[in-house]
């Protein structure tokens, strides 16, 4: 069986993919076009950055595994390797500990700017006084992102004598606590630290998290970025820095990789740059290639893939028809987070009908998608989730009034708690039954914008006139109420995005109370 290695990968796991007499094809100049001229003999691919398409996996009879030697799978279509029966798995333990301290050693070089004094003296200069830099002991650190990484870069800082705060809307304030972590929503952590350290996986949610007013918002001198690059505002995060509101950053990850020449990061001397080092030492290139390369040879020989980020498609575990509600449940739970106002401290997944006597553990796993966690394997969702502070309730019911299956998403904290319910129409589609106590039939699907209002003449014509004025075409709609002239909601499938504006103009109404929007695949 062949192996395509797409990208440079430590000797030791090529030797490990040797040793199970596996025919290796490598070519790391490839791109994803290249790729697709040769797939189709392939069965299996370990890569690191090579972009893995829907269409890759289309023309790719025989591909059975994607094994990424690292953590990050933005840059695979896990829905539809899913689809066409292809397992994908990361190496989610062999670098943490090479990130944290890269991160580490970015806030050190931008704070006492020692590359700049490098470069000084290398040049024939001998002038300290102009690279006075600052002290990271006494200082505030704000973490964005409490994952493996983002636990570990914080226990790194408290040992240097920084006081800890974090924004991450998915971990519970028992486990913080813990930690001795202050949690914070996001505005409120950018205006009390000194430093901000960005330890989040790139989603939707988290893409441009921190843009313009968020750079303005925030009080501190330091920005690390070691990540994913696309959270930040790389314009704003230049300009900042540039004009000395910021005293200075590290960058290890940009938008585009590499940065173009122009990006405006690469022009400002006070922001440190590096090529996405974060992972790259002997040790941590040794562990991830050895783990990417033992889940294609499990995955090749059947047996049980240890960092197995999906259930394909062709698995036995779950039948089709179980298998078709993974959208539901993976939608279902991004409402509801999306929704949700508050802390998640509790999540309860209801599987009621015919799906009460069926294996989910592939729907369990779905629920998790949207929290963003890089190490939430198919086998183990609720145990990560509860290491995070979590509490997780699956319970199942055969009785239901209205559909033959429904899949229901509780989150809540110790004050609220909000459910979302979807179940499948017809041919398998996919429709959204509940949100928040309104019973509604609104298809999950591209721009939702759902809208709390009072039940009231004309409201729902005002909301209209509004998205039409900015050219904002409605594909669908559901409606729903409480009570006449009681709480209302309005549920709209969109033909493109909308902006903050719309949404402004929106909640400008006083008949309207709330405008949220989710975006879906």
């Amino acid at each position: 069986m062949k192996v395509l290695v797409t990208d440079p990968i430590d000797d030791a796991g090529l030797a490990r993919l040797r040793s199970a007499g596996l025919d290796i094809v490598e070519d790391v100049d490839i791109d994803t076009d290249g790729v697709l001229e040769i797939v189709e003999d392939i069965d299996a691919m370990l890569i690191r950055g090579t972009e893995i398409t829907r269409e890759v996996f289309e023309n790719a009879p025989n591909l059975k595994v994607v094994s990424r030697a690292g953590i990050g799978v933005d840059n695979i279509d896990i829905p539809a390797a899913t689809d066409h029966g292809v397992i994908v798995a990361n190496a989610p333990r062999g670098n943490v500990y090479a990130a944290a301290e890269h991160t580490i050693g970015l806030a050190f070089n931008a704070a006492k700017r020692i590359p700049q004094g490098h470069m000084q003296v290398g040049d024939g200069g001998w002038d300290g006084a102009s690279f006075e830099g600052l002290e990271l002991g006494g200082m505030t650190a704000g973490i964005v992102g409490l994952g493996r990484l983002g636990q570990e870069v914080a226990w790194r800082f408290d040992n240097l004598g920084m006081d800890l705060l974090a924004y991450d809307p998915y971990l519970g304030e028992a486990r913080a606590r813990q930690m001795g972590i202050e949690l914070l929503d996001l505005d409120e952590l950018l205006e009390r630290v000194d430093l901000l350290s960005v330890q989040a996986r790139l989603t939707d949610e988290t893409r441009d998290l921190i843009g313009p007013e968020q750079i303005d918002r925030f009080g501190g001198d330091l920005v690390v970025l070691s990540s994913r690059g696309g959270i930040i505002d790389e314009q704003a995060l230049a300009d900042a820095v540039e004009s000395g509101d910021i005293e200075a950053a590290g960058v290890d990850v940009f938008s585009t990789e590499p940065p173009a020449e122009d990006n405006p990061l690469l022009a400002v001397d006070d922001v440190v740059v590096t090529p996405h080092l974060g992972a790259k030492t002997y040790n941590a290139q040794v562990n991830v290639a050895v783990t990417a390369a033992n889940s294609i040879i499990s995955g090749l020989e059947g047996d049980e893939v240890q960092n197995a980020l999906n259930i394909p498609s062709t698995d036995a575990s779950s039948d089709p028809e179980t298998r078709a509600y993974v959208d539901v449940a993976e939608t279902a739970s991004k409402l509801a987070l999306r929704l949700f106002d508050g802390r998640v401290q509790s999540i309860e997944i209801e599987y009621a009908g015919e799906l009460a006597n069926e294996e989910v553990d592939l729907l369990t796993a779905a629920v998790f998608n949207p929290f963003g966690w890089q190490d939430v394997v198919v086998d183990a969702p609720t145990r990560i989730a509860e290491q995070r502070g979590i509490q997780v309730v699956e319970s199942r019911r055969r009785e239901t009034e209205d559909y033959q299956n429904l899949v229901s998403i509780t989150v809540s904290d110790d004050e609220h708690e909000l459910t979302v319910s979807g179940t499948l129409f017809g041919d398998n589609e996919p429709r959204i039954v509940e949100i928040d106590g309104f019973r509604v039939d609104a298809t999950p699907h591209g721009t939702m914008l759902i809208s709390y209002n009072n039940d009231e003449p004309g409201v729902i014509g005002s909301l209209g006139s509004i998205l039409g004025e900015y050219d904002i075409n409605i594909a669908g709609m559901a409606n729903a109420r409480e009570a006449i002239e009681g709480e209302a909601m309005s549920v709209y499938n969109l033909d493109t995005p909308v902006s903050d504006e719309v949404v402004d103009a929106m909640e400008a109404d006083d008949r309207v109370t709330d405008v949220e929007v989710v975006e879906l695949s």
